[in-house]
């Protein structure tokens, strides 16, 4: 493959998840095994510990459970980023603990990806962890959750059990309103309906992991129609042959901006035109969600970091007050007292919590609206009040300018992320 091929494939961001020792390690090993997208090294290395370990096996977990403490205890800690790519599509992974207490890991993991993989043991079922799970990227807004009842070689293959665990997801998406489920039956550690075609469950006509994770359609994810360019930096440079250059350099949130656009700036609300979009050294014609370049406008406006570009018919929400789904990362309880800083895209302002509005239960979906003692890894609503109006939209519909941390000014410690309802 040529490298300008590798640029131009499509890249696909995933998470897995799930409770303790349903095999996400091994199934992402197994993708990467079976992928042939590990080096000769690795798999030397992970051969030497499995044998040290006495593993009759290679323990394909061990290519992603990286920390000392994972490999003594068999578990996932921290979230671990692998990559890999295929003929087809790039992929970058984030594996994710299962332990309730690692809930946090989970919020950060997914946070930027566009699918989950949520791995369900056959032996055991539909577990409070798959409920957990199947919320947090419910709440995230996932665009695509794939279901891998795994374990199946353990069960005897049978159609049956895979047929019970898929009727009570099916119950669980249609809660929880998902987008976009599929459920495969796989077995992590021998292969099934990973990589390759599962000879043992000819009952299942669906297609393979690797299949659906290469082939899915991810181009409907983005967000095409809101044009928000959040701007990290003015770019004026101090040279002759550019002494009269001013221009805004940013990613772009979403929707698609072209020179000749009609953009509103906010906060000011003062209205130009766009003169041109730069790359690099090159004048582009249009600039996509999450791509990067720098817009000149035909004014001068005074505009700084933390300001947004957006487009003139389609204003985001301008508040000083809002609602936010938070999961809470800290050690130390939320405190409603604390003052916080509030970021979002790269604006950032003072904030108070007005309210505590309820916390929810993530085994049942319940609100509880008298128990409001957040602690980590809880999943709260709450409203705050910025010292500052901010411009947004809500998470459904932006991801991007939807979603906020809070931080704690004596420590600089990131406490919570955020989604604007």
């Amino acid at each position: 493959m040529d490298s300008k091929a590798y640029l131009d494939m499509s890249l696909l961001r995933f998470t897995t998840a799930g409770s303790v020792d349903d095999g996400k390690s091994t199934l992402i090993g197994r993708l990467l095994y079976d992928s042939k997208s590990i080096f000769e090294d690795q798999l030397d290395a992970i051969t030497e510990s499995s044998k040290r370990k006495g593993d009759e096996e290679v323990d394909l977990a061990l290519l992603t459970d990286g920390l000392r403490a994972e490999r003594e205890q068999g578990i996932t800690i921290d979230v671990a980023y692998r990559y890999f790519a295929t003929p087809k599509r790039k992929f970058i992974i984030a594996d994710t603990p299962g332990h309730i207490q690692y809930t946090r890991n989970m919020v950060t993991g997914a946070s930027t990806a566009n699918l989950a993989i949520i791995l369900v043991d056959a032996r055991n079922g539909v577990l409070e962890q798959t409920l957990r799970h199947t919320f947090i990227a419910s709440l995230l807004n996932l665009p695509h959750i794939v279901f891998c009842i795994n374990k199946m070689d353990l069960v005897d293959y049978d159609e049956k059990v895979y047929n019970n665990i898929k009727a009570e997801l099916d119950g669980l998406v249609d809660k929880l309103k998902v987008k976009d489920a599929h459920f495969i039956p796989i077995s992590a550690k021998l292969g099934d309906n990973v990589v390759d075609e599962s000879k043992n469950m000819d009952w299942y006509t669906g297609t393979t992991l690797l299949n659906l994770l290469e082939n899915i359609e991810i181009n409907e994810d983005r967000n095409l129609n809101d044009g928000r360019f959040p701007v990290q930096y003015v770019i004026r440079p101090q040279q002759k042959a550019f002494i009269d250059y001013r221009g805004y350099a940013g990613r772009i949130a979403s929707g698609i901006f072209k020179p000749g656009d009609k953009v509103t700036i906010l906060p000011s609300l003062l209205q130009s035109e766009i003169k041109a979009i730069d790359f690099y050294k090159e004048e582009i014609d249009e600039v996509l969600p999450m791509q990067s370049a720098t817009i000149r406008l035909s004014d001068e406006i005074d505009i700084s970091r933390g300001d947004m570009i957006v487009h003139s018919d389609n204003l985001p929400e301008i508040s000083n007050t809002f609602s936010l789904n938070v999961c809470w990362f800290h050690e130390r309880p939320l405190d409603p007292s604390k003052k916080y800083l509030l970021r979002q895209t790269t604006n950032e302002s003072k904030c108070m919590i007005k309210s505590v509005n309820f916390r929810t239960n993530i085994e049942t979906y319940e609100n509880d609206e008298v128990d409001k003692n957040i602690k980590m890894n809880e999943i709260a609503n709450i409203t705050v009040m910025t010292a500052k109006p901010m411009f947004f939209d809500s998470y459904r519909k932006n991801r991007t300018t939807g979603s906020v941390i809070l931080i704690d000014e004596g420590t600089n410690e990131t406490v919570a992320a955020g989604m604007i309802n």
